[in-house]
């Protein structure tokens, strides 16, 4: 007997392939879980699956290490999402190849230096070299945010001027509760383009501005990018138009790195 929770539509273009139901069942449950819920009653919600198929589930979950549960309940994420995280994450020579360039980068100007990676249309910070003056930047690695607000998103987008409106227009009206506009986010992504270089000019966070710059591969595209994040009396205009050069230059250091020979900042 089929269990109802377990039916997909055919029609739906987010149905796994045929044989992978349960599967993708536990991998929503991963995902509800790293989004928040706690407990049975969420993880079934957010899961889209009845209580008892997602409690069978969870426990085989909790047994293989990749969720963590205290008394059938408070779940987490657990060690073995960790330890495949940091391979996923070194699989990639870009974080490997960065790290220094950027632990450097951030001693030497004493602000918080970020390098993120477009995923599934929105920014995913992938390291993070805090700074030491100023406030702590809200920002972690493994966290998503949008394109179109932070510097970091717009420096991955600079490439592709066809995507600039669909990815200002993707984002949530609580999202879009900002003093930037479509317009004004047009007209300065076309600077950007023009210059190589991204700004954040506290469209993420109040108080925080930061330069951004793309990092790309032996092909030329755009596979990564890089910035220096600050509150706004360490971020002035004078300092943030002095940044972009050494933004430029890193992002180039990294670039060539990874075989890239062409234009440079």
């Amino acid at each position: 007997m089929v269990n109802a929770s377990e039916v997909v539509s055919e029609d739906s273009a987010d149905a796994p392939p045929p044989g992978t139901l349960t599967l993708a069942r536990g991998l929503d449950i991963l995902r509800a879980v790293g989004h928040g819920a706690t407990n049975l009653n969420e993880v079934s919600a957010a899961a889209k699956i009845g209580k008892s198929a997602a409690q069978r589930m969870v426990k085989l979950l909790v047994q293989r290490g990749f969720l963590r549960s205290t008394h059938g309940t408070d779940f987490s994420l657990g060690p073995a999402l960790i330890e495949l995280g940091f391979h996923a994450l070194y699989q990639s020579p870009v974080p490997v190849i960065a790290k220094p360039i950027l632990e450097e980068l951030a001693r030497k100007y004493q602000d918080t230096v970020h390098l993120a990676v477009e995923d599934e249309a929105q920014v995913l910070y992938v390291d993070k070299v805090p700074g030491t003056r100023g406030a702590q930047m809200r920002s972690r690695v493994g966290q998503r945010m949008p394109l179109s607000r932070t510097g970091i998103g717009k420096a991955l987008l600079l490439d592709t001027p066809e995507r600039w409106e669909a990815a200002f227009d993707s984002e949530s009206p609580v999202e879009q509760a900002t003093h930037q506009t479509k317009e004004a986010f047009l007209s300065r992504m076309k600077t950007y383009a023009n210059e190589g270089i991204a700004l954040d000019l506290e469209d993420n966070e109040p108080g925080i501005r930061c330069v951004a710059a793309p990092i790309r591969d032996g092909s030329g595209q755009i596979i990564a990018a890089i910035s220096m994040s600050a509150t706004n009396p360490y971020m002035p205009d004078e300092r943030m138009k002095a940044l972009k050069s050494v933004m430029g230059s890193t992002a180039a250091q990294i670039s060539r790195k990874l075989g890239y020979s062409g234009k440079t900042f």
